[in-house]
């Protein structure tokens, strides 16, 4: 195995005012960086609606489920091979290949208030990130055992089989993201992509938004003392420019995949989802559809450099054009003082505010910039196939 290194960076600048990110009060998260206050988004609030976004841009065999209620997404996969099946059957074998066969633990969930029955499916006692495809692969297998004397006992007979389709999940948000179970560290897949939490680059006081919600018949009313209002309220919000920051080891990643072309789609798919997308909080409220205002993407073989300090020290307006300088030439100077200037850069920018970037690559377009990193990484990890090694 090379021991080169292909690792690609993700760098934005993107404003954007609402609640993209709210705490347990409500109020936009904050953080304190350089002595000032600023904005944060935090990486699981981006890493969510960037999930997402694979649903578009991938076929969904390559893509996992999060959920607790493994249960029922595998009985349902058997029951849609064999709908003749008896219900309740398909729900017993599913919980015999999670429980015996992979060793996840399952229990039933907490009854529903005044529920008059418990019928309730058992479910895992976390979120268990799990691929599709290795959910059709365990649905197989109780098929094709369905015509066995004891299909339970056959079942358990192949746990070595479903320890292994659970344990080496292909699919590639999986890959990318991460799984962790506490109760059995065999199944745990370590995440080969990184999400920062978005910071912004300026220091940030919360607003208030009043409000009042009328009530349309209270308000045709002639009979009524006021003009309709039947709620008053408030909702906090904030507007910034943050810095946002990803990287994905696509060495790790090839690894697990084994495929350089597949491997190098994956990144590509990674950079634009998370490119993107945008947290949904209060979105109907703030409709804070925006897109970064400059891209920067390095591909390094010496090791991932966030440049959040380049906003150590908060830049002032205007926000773009000083951020902008700011995170050149903290890019420039770490290169120059520490030896790891990037393989290859591409810049993808907005307005004349963002024309410093020029100084690190010429300026592309999204599309261009996607196929070139995709054919970029394809080329690099193309040495180190297994079969030529």
């Amino acid at each position: 195995m090379s021991d080169k290194r292909t690792i690609i960076e993700i760098h934005a600048l993107e404003t954007a005012a609402g609640n993209l990110n709210r705490d347990d009060t409500g109020s936009p998260k904050t953080m304190e960086y350089g002595g000032y206050t600023r904005a944060r988004v935090s990486s699981q609030a981006w890493k969510r609606p960037t999930r997402e976004a694979f649903r578009n841009l991938l076929d969904p065999k390559d893509l996992g489920v999060r959920t607790k209620r493994v249960v029922e997404v595998l009985s349902g996969r058997i029951l849609e091979r064999r709908p003749d099946l008896d219900a309740s059957l398909a729900v017993k074998l599913a919980e015999t290949v999670l429980k015996d066969g992979a060793g996840i633990k399952l229990d039933k969930p907490r009854a529903k208030k005044n529920a008059e029955t418990d019928d309730a499916l058992q479910q895992s006692k976390y979120l268990l990130f799990m691929g599709n495809r290795q959910y059709d692969r365990l649905a197989d297998i109780v098929v094709d055992n369905l015509d066995q004397e004891d299909p339970v006992k056959a079942i358990k007979s192949k746990k070595k089989t479903i320890k292994q389709i659970v344990s080496n999940d292909h699919a590639v948000d999986v890959l990318l993201f991460g799984r962790m179970v506490a109760d059995d560290t065999d199944l745990n897949v370590d995440a080969t992509a990184q999400v920062a939490h978005a910071i912004s680059v300026q220091a940030v006081d919360s607003e208030s938004d009043f409000f009042t919600a009328v009530d349309d018949v209270k308000q045709d009313s002639d009979e009524e003392g006021d003009a309709g209002a039947a709620m008053i309220g408030q909702v906090e919000f904030n507007a910034a420019t943050y810095y946002r920051y990803a990287n994905v080891d696509a060495d790790r990643l090839n690894d697990a995949i084994g495929d350089a072309a597949a491997t190098a789609k994956a990144v590509a798919v990674f950079v634009q989802a998370f490119l993107t997308s945008m947290p949904q909080g209060k979105i109907n409220t703030f409709a804070q559809g925006t897109l970064p205002d400059l891209v920067v993407i390095n591909v390094r073989d010496t090791q991932a450099v966030n440049l959040v300090g380049a906003f150590e020290r908060p830049v002032e307006p205007d926000y773009i054009q000083h951020a902008t300088e700011a995170l050149v030439r903290r890019e420039q100077e770490f290169d120059a003082a520490y030896g790891i200037t990037p393989l290859h850069t591409w810049v993808v920018r907005v307005g004349d505010d963002t024309a410093a970037a020029d100084e690190l690559a010429e300026r592309t377009s999204m599309r261009e910039m996607l196929s070139e990193v995709e054919s970029f990484v394809a080329e690099r990890l193309g040495d180190r196939l297994p079969e030529q090694e």
